[in-house]
Order: C-alpha cells, then sequence, then structure tokens
C-alpha cells in the first residue's frame, strides 16, 4: 500500500485548464510558490476529450495566454486539438508546477490553513484557488431513464463523431452552441432531428470578417462592458448563467440548409419508450444527444463559501467569507467573458495581484477577519 503523501506550500491550484495555468503564469511572475493539479493525464485534455469537429468560436489573436500569444493565423479558429496542444505546450515552456492525473476529493480547512486531499497525496496551503467548475455533471432529464433501452443515449460531454451512433434517426435534445454544432456534425451522416429553440443568433456572420470587424467589439462588451462593476452587466449576470448563449457559428439557417429537422422541445416518453415533444408529436429515434448542459457540483469543497444554492459567494474571484479561497474560470465570475479565454487572462492577473497582497501569515488574515464578522456571522461584503 502507498504510503500517503504530504506537501507544504503556499497556494494549490485545483484545475489545470486555461484558467489554472494561466494564474500559474502570473503566480510565477510574482515568485510564489504554487502547485496546479489536474485530474487528466496532459494539461490539454479537457479540451482533447471534446467531439471531434469542435473549434473555437474565438480567433487566434484572442486565445493566448499571458506571455505566449497563440501561434498561426491570427484570424483563424483553432481546433480543440489546436488549443489542447498549445496548453500544454505553454506548461513546458514556463516550467509550470503541474501535477496531472490528480483527482480532488476533498477540500477542508485545517488550524490556518488548509488541507487539498486527493487519493494518497495532500496538500496542506495556506491559499487554495478552484480554478475549475465544480465536478461537471451532465444534466439530462428524469425521463431520460425511461427511454427505449435500444436508443443509443449519449450526452455532449461524451460525444465525439458520428460514429458512436447506432443506424437510424439521431434526436439533439437542446438547441444551444453545442446542439447546434453537433447536430450539424450528425446531419453529414444519419437523419437529425434537433429539438428545442435557442436563446438567440448572433446578427453577423461567424469567420474571418467577423474576426476582424464583428468579433473585437463582441469582445471588448464581454470584457469590459458587462461587468458586475456595470449596472448592465449586474443586470445580464442571471440570464448568462441560467440560458444558453446565443447561437453563433451555426444558425438555424445552416441547420436547415443540411437538412436538420428542427422541431418543439423534448417534453417526456410514450409508453412504448419513445421521446415525445411539446406538441405530442412521437420521434421515432434510434440515437439520442443530450446537449443540455451541466450542473457544478461542489460537495468536495468541505469550506463555507457557497450560498443556499450552491453557487460560490465571492466578489471577483475573493471568497467573501474565508480568507485564502479563491476562484477562477467559472461562467460570470466577474464578466460575461470570464469562462473565455480573453476572460481568464484577465481575472487570473486580477487573483494574482490579490495573492501578492495576503502575503502576511493565515493567522493575522483570519484575526482580522474575525474582528470584521458581523452579527449574523458573516463578513460584509466590502471587498
Amino acid at each position: 500500500m502507498a504510503s500517503q503523501q504530504h506537501t507544504e506550500i503556499d497556494t494549490v491550484i485545483v484545475g489545470g485548464g486555461q484558467a489554472g495555468v494561466a494564474l500559474g503564469y502570473w503566480l510565477a511572475q510574482e515568485g510564489r510558490e504554487f502547485v496546479i493539479v489536474d485530474g487528466n493525464a496532459r494539461p490539454g485534455d479537457a479540451w482533447r476529450q471534446r467531439w471531434d469537429s469542435l473549434r473555437l468560436f474565438t480567433p487566434a489573436k484572442y486565445d493566448g495566454l499571458p506571455g505566449r500569444p497563440f501561434p498561426g493565423d491570427r484570424l483563424a479558429f483553432p481546433t480543440k486539438d489546436q488549443l489542447a496542444d498549445y496548453v500544454e505546450e505553454y506548461v513546458g515552456r514556463f516550467n509550470l508546477p503541474f501535477v496531472s492525473n490528480v483527482q480532488v476529493e476533498e477540500i477542508r480547512a485545517e488550524g490556518e490553513g488548509f488541507v487539498v486531499r486527493a487519493g494518497d497525496r495532500t496538500w496542506r496551503s495556506h491559499n487554495v484557488v478552484i480554478a475549475t467548475g465544480g465536478h461537471r455533471l451532465p444534466r439530462r432529464p428524469a425521463f431520460a431513464a425511461e427511454l427505449d433501452p435500444q436508443i443509443r443515449q449519449l450526452h455532449s460531454q461524451d460525444y465525439k463523431n458520428p460514429g458512436q451512433l447506432r443506424d437510424g434517426t439521431v434526436l439533439v435534445v437542446g438547441l444551444g452552441n453545442s446542439g447546434a454544432e453537433i447536430a450539424l456534425d450528425v446531419g453529414q451522416h444519419h437523419s437529425t432531428v434537433i429539438a428545442g429553440k435557442p436563446s438567440g443568433e448572433m446578427p453577423m456572420k461567424h469567420g474571418r470578417t467577423a474576426a476582424r470587424f464583428a468579433l473585437p467589439v463582441v469582445r471588448f462588451l464581454g470584457v469590459h462592458v458587462l461587468t458586475l462593476n456595470t449596472p448592465i452587466g449586474r443586470k445580464a449576470a442571471p440570464g448568462f448563467k441560467s440560458m444558453a448563449a446565443p447561437l453563433i457559428r451555426t444558425k438555424t439557417k445552416d441547420l436547415a440548409a443540411a437538412g436538420v429537422q428542427m422541431v418543439p422541445r423534448l417534453a417526456g416518453v410514450s409508453e412504448v419508450g419513445m421521446p415525445v415533444l411539446d406538441d405530442g408529436t412521437q420521434v421515432e429515434a434510434a440515437n439520442v444527444i443530450w446537449c443540455t448542459g451541466y450542473h457544478e457540483d461542489y460537495s468536495w469543497v468541505k469550506l463555507p463559501v457557497f450560498d443556499d444554492h450552491g453557487e460560490p459567494k465571492q466578489t471577483r474571484g475573493v471568497a467573501d467569507d474565508l480568507p485564502g479561497v479563491y476562484f477562477l474560470g467559472q461562467e460570470f465570475l466577474f464578466s460575461a467573458a470570464s469562462a473565455t479565454l480573453p476572460g481568464v487572462a484577465r481575472d487570473a492577473r486580477y487573483l494574482a495581484r490579490r495573492l501578492a497582497k495576503e502575503r502576511r501569515p493565515m493567522t493575522a488574515r483570519r484575526q482580522e477577519a474575525a474582528g470584521r464578522r458581523t452579527d449574523e456571522g458573516r463578513l460584509p461584503m466590502s471587498r
């Protein structure tokens, strides 16, 4: 049996995607001692595991991380494998301390710091950064279990290419960007039906011209205007978190031109185990691909840093109620772009500066926090 491995370190970053490695770059510039822990085998694997035809919506000129522009044609839209290789090269180029194949099972407070536990490995730290969502769990309706067992069911998380599917009709459930892109992909090989209604559609045609003229405006709005510091941003934030983004590259007219049939929302399952739409129509599907999003499970974070809905209580990524806890990369953490490459770079720089200011011993910081507690036992949101 392997012996327990304990490591003392200043900061543990949980999550080695673009958010975690961007913060790692800035912490290295600040001379901080840290480690990035990730459950995948290689940096960039979170992108490698997505469907084969996936390309980014942002052009290469906006896909670089701090200190390293994305290589190649600045107006091209990188493939998911190109981005994965870029993240891996980035970790090596800056010699970031990256520990792979580590699935964090628990974060808890202990003494004047934190314990991050992953199997037989344990890190004790002054700070912990959750640079990923919670353990992302695919969302499916409860009635999915009632479908005929002969129907091949996949979530978008598991879809790679049409070769995974049975012969016959494919029903894609959810008309967001993932659903639209996957429906277009499978529609080249199968009769395809997509159920749902988009939340909207970007008015411009996606491509090089948009990358040159329109997307810079979209980026500016997402990074600098739609933020929690502006009235319009605060008003928009709940919608960004609860609704699918408008269709960006593949629009409804593209689906129609490719022969993909658009139908009403999926409502349930018939007596014979077939999907049934809102209008009562039964879809004779051989395959169902659930493009219905995820829900975040933070049950592994044993810290009082979440509200009654399980959402982080934070201000610009700094936990409101517990010094030393930080968040990065979550949807609308600070701006509409916080979960994207352009937004992550800005948010990571801000957190690195905050961490640089917190060089005092954890004991002093917690004593100060205790002195600022309100009668309700919570710290005021004054950051």
